[in-house]
């Protein structure tokens, strides 16, 4: 821990990012490689932590450091804070270790009180910018310190002032406005706290850096941290920074830049500015601004200065850069950098662009792109075809601030997307500009549609993010949220109303739309053909039928490692031979109803194998227990006894309908059981009625007899489930053996097969070097595997506790999410050793849904598995992830060395 707490710009430098956060780490390597950074200081992320293990006091002493700090920004400006003459301000603002982009709160403006504010008139020779920084200062200082919201002075007071006098623009009031503006946010202070607002700089400087360290644990920074998993323990440092005059005049502006499309990646200068305004202009969407390009018109030598300055921040720290900057009487001053967040087609095009114009290498572009980003590129988008056919066009058009497309129903706050998204409703958020209070109802929602605002604004930042697709600064919307309204023209859109939004073009329609899957090719095949040549873990997917085994394969899949074949039982044409099979007391009736599947599964197996054409294919055994194929026991209660009632009302011609229901009752009620899951399913239903995995086998083979003769290879892998004991393997298992000779024989062909299990109980792993004298692979099953070393329900568990057990720190993550490693991986890295140690050349791998989890299969690469296996559309996330664990790997070593 580091003793100092306060560190001068200078005298840091980007590696102290732990200490000073992304946006003092930045602001201190700017400064010493010599770009215009107006000078101050970093309170570091260690005084935050102590802060709050203080009971939220200002820790002792830290005001005399704050006090030093100042004094040397005096001294290299010669100004002074609180002087009457030549009064120095500040703003202040957060900065952890990870960006989190308007999470927390920041105070521009500080060091104005009645005796500064007539310094400064006298200074510039400007009243009118004073009061327009005043009143800004009062507003923002509010809301971060005595929780005033902003919407109290923005909303309501200013905009019913500009409507008294006839400005739409907040640049179209005068001085004589502003001030009287002033006296009016004043009056609501006191109105709001019982208190004046504060006159002594030195106070405001302590309650603003005290309400930024207040804002590490508001809401939307939990909810922000929980998203991104960023440790809550971590801190914000605080950045005092002398202030420099976007709002002083003409001359001056304000913009947010990208020194890369963060949209698309391409290599432009993007972003947007704003004249005669302040920072929080441009993000809040208070006016809509002005793209960067257009300041080359207006001052191009400021504009070239930029855009060398950009050049050298992205060489420098050789990744896209997300740049604040503020124009002061023709003179330019960068506030901040940081590595710039991007979609996730933008992610992979600067990755790739980046290696071919050697800033990076191949490791550190598979390193940028996350799989949140992959995500990304698997957005959905409108069918442009049946747009075409139906001649739908788009009610409005806005800026097309982050790609993909959605369809939702209309919601106008917050709260209400977050309760109906998370109850399943898809969403789209509307509002006429979003704030940092908005995220938990943006990331509940399908898209985010914004009135007002730009490409950088708040809801454009958010929605990239998180890969949401928004449409931004649709400006011919009018949004009423008090009425639950949008209108657009004479178009009146209802809450509940379902639209269209296309964050890729900026269109908005007015109807629910066919939506498409994307078409992966260019710079994501090549990120992905670069994954292959680092990792060593192979990639399959978990996968039912043709259709998904071909789009796995399109997404670069190696085999099936979980093929389930009792989801081949519910169609329409199988169930009734199903529930036949189950309820009939005749061998001969059973037997006959074994044939029919029969014929269903082989035919389900070639279309499989064909589409896999060669890659192994693991088929898990039948696994659920024999209920679940019949109707509810709680449903034919009822339909029972409502028949009955009828009948004793007189109604005739039910008694046979009755009778029928009445035998079915009987033997759901048979199979009743108190825990399903631990009850008869798995490899004790094989063993009690071995005919279904005798046809299951003999299906899986026969087809792949079938298409062996036919010159295309199969490999199939015959899994049998939920095995505790050697005992269930040895039984089960040379009963199938012998069938699958049977088949061998009958056929004529050798079919190159393979007899395994799944490790899914605690006592299968303790025990796996006596079942590895049976099982010639292991697949670990790690959603019951977890369900059973927990002891935990996941439906009960995700649904009543396991949130709150996370937000508590009892543990650490969902452990149904990532593999918990000191529990269950323990139990999976014992059985993998041991079984090995039997039969060394044991194929493992993981079939459960953490096979698509990055940290997951970073563990899974570390225990030495030859696979994971998860969902189609996460095998190219996986694919990176394996590639991001050999890199991890390699890097870990090379350190230990």
């Amino acid at each position: 821990m580091s003793t100092k707490r306060v560190y001068l710009f200078r005298d840091g430098n980007a590696k102290m990012r732990d200490l000073l956060g992304g946006k003092g780490a930045n602001l201190a390597e700017m400064t010493n490689i010599g770009l215009p950074v107006p000078p101050g200081f970093t309170i570091t992320t260690e005084v935050c932590n102590e802060y709050y293990k203080n009971g939220r006091k200002m820790p002792a002493g830290l005001m005399d450091e704050i006090r030093a700090g100042v004094a040397d920004v005096e001294n290299a400006l010669g100004k002074k804070f609180g002087d009457a003459g030549n009064p120095l301000l500040f703003s202040v603002r957060s900065g952890a270790k990870f960006s989190m982009p308007g999470m927390m709160d920041t105070v521009l403006n500080l060091g104005l009180n009645p005796v500064t504010v007539e310094g400064m008139i006298k200074l510039t020779g400007d009243a009118r910018f004073v009061y327009d920084s005043y009143r800004r200062f009062i507003m923002m200082f509010s809301d971060v310190a005595f929780d005033l919201s902003k919407h109290g002075f923005d909303n309501h007071i200013m905009a019913e002032y500009k409507k008294k006098v006839g400005a739409k623009y907040d640049v179209e009031l005068t001085a004589d406005h502003l001030k009287e503006i002033c006296d009016l946010f004043l009056a609501h202070v006191k109105e709001g706290t019982g208190r004046e607002f504060p006159t002594d700089v030195w106070e405001q400087l302590e309650l603003s850096v005290e309400a930024v360290f207040k804002s590490w644990n508001n809401d939307r920074a939990i909810v922000y941290r929980k998203k991104e998993k960023i440790s809550d323990d971590i801190g914000t440092a605080v950045n005092v920074q002398s202030m420099v005059y976007g709002n002083a005049g003409d001359d001056c502006g304000t913009g947010v830049a990208f020194t890369r499309d963060p949209s698309t990646g391409e290599k432009v200068l993007y972003g947007e500015y704003l004249m005669n305004a302040q920072g929080e202009d441009v993000v809040a969407g208070v006016r809509t601004p002005v793209p960067i390009s257009k300041l080359q018109e207006q001052n191009a030598a400021i504009y070239d200065e930029f855009v060398r300055t950009c050049d050298t921040l992205e060489e420098h720290y050789k990744d896209l850069q997300d740049l604040e900057f503020t124009i002061e009487h023709g003179k330019l001053f960068m506030l901040q950098c940081r590595s710039g967040k991007r979609t996730g087609p933008a992610a992979v095009k600067a990755a790739v662009d980046m290696v071919g114009e050697k800033l990076i290498t191949k490791e550190e572009a598979l390193q940028r792109v996350t799989a949140a980003h992959l995500d990304q590129l698997l957005h959905k988008r409108i069918d442009s075809k049946d747009l075409g056919a139906r001649g739908v066009k788009p009610v409005a058009k806005g800026l097309a601030a982050s790609p993909g497309a959605a369809v939702g129903k209309v919601v106008f706050d917050a709260n209400t997307a977050e309760e109906r998204g998370h109850a399943g409703e898809k969403v789209i958020l509307v509002r006429e500009e979003t704030n940092p209070d908005d995220v938990h109802g943006m990331l509940a929602s399908q898209a985010i549609l914004t009135a007002r605002g730009g490409k950088t604004s708040h809801a454009a930042v958010v929605a990239r993010g998180f890969g949401i697709p928004c449409v931004a600064g649709c400006e011919a919307l009018h949004v009423d949220a008090k009425s639950k309204t949008i209108t657009v023209d004479s178009l009146v859109i209802k809450e509940g109303d379902v639209i269209s939004v296309d964050g890729n073009s900026g269109e908005v329609f007015n109807e629910g739309l066919k939506l498409i899957e994307p078409e992966i090719t260019g710079d994501f095949d090549t990120l992905m053909h670069w994954a292959d040549e680092f990792r060593s873990l192979k990639i399959r997917t978990n996968a039912d039928n043709p259709h998904d085994a071909q789009q796995a394969v399109k997404f670069g899949c190696e085999g099936i490692g979980l093929c389930r074949t009792e989801h081949m039982f519910f169609g329409e044409d199988r169930l009734p031979i199903v529930q036949k099979m189950i309820l009939s007391k005749d061998e001969a009736e059973q037997q006959t109803c074994l044939d029919q599947l029969l014929v269903f599964q082989q035919t389900d197996f070639e279309g499989i194998f064909e589409a896999m054409a060669g890659r192994p294919v693991t088929v898990r055994l039948i696994d659920p227990p024999m209920h679940e194929f019949l109707p509810s026991h709680e449903e034919l209660l009822v339909e029972v006894t409502k028949l009955e009632t009828k009948i004793e009302l007189g109604k005739t011609g039910l008694e046979a309908e009755l009778e029928e229901k009445k035998k079915l009752l009987a033997a759901v009620g048979t199979m009743k059981e108190s825990n399903p899951m631990l009850g008869l399913r798995g490899v004790r239903l094989s063993i009690v009625f071995p005919g279904i995995v005798v046809m299951q086998v003999r299906a899986i083979l026969q087809a792949a007899a079938k298409l062996i003769k036919a010159g295309k290879p199969a490999h199939p892998e015959i899994m049998i489930p939920l095995v505790g004991t050697v005992n269930e393997l040895r039984v089960i298992q040379s009963q199938l053996e012998a069938t699958a000779k049977e088949v061998v024989k009958e056929q004529g062909v050798e079919i190159p097969y393979l007899f395994g299990t799944m490790i899914e109980i605690p006592r299968a792993a303790l025990t796996a070097s006596e079942i590895a004298e049976y099982a010639q692979f292991f697949s670990f099953g790690t959603n019951d595997l977890t369900q059973m070393t927990f002891g935990y329900s996941r439906d009960d568990a995700e649904g009543k506790f396991l949130g709150r057990y996370v937000e508590q720190k009892i543990l650490p993550y969902n452990v149904f999410e990532t593999i918990d490693f000191a529990g269950v991986g323990k139990l999976m890295k014992m059985a993998v050793d041991d079984g090995r140690a039997t039969r060394n050349d044991l194929k493992c791998g993981i079939c459960g849904e953490h096979g698509g989890d990055p940290e997951s299969i970073y563990f899974c690469h570390e225990i030495g598995l030859d696979y994971v296996s998860c969902s189609p559309f996460r095998v190219p996330i996986a694919r990176l992830a394996a590639a991001q664990a050999a890199i991890r790997t390699r890097v870990k070593v090379a350190l230990d060395k």
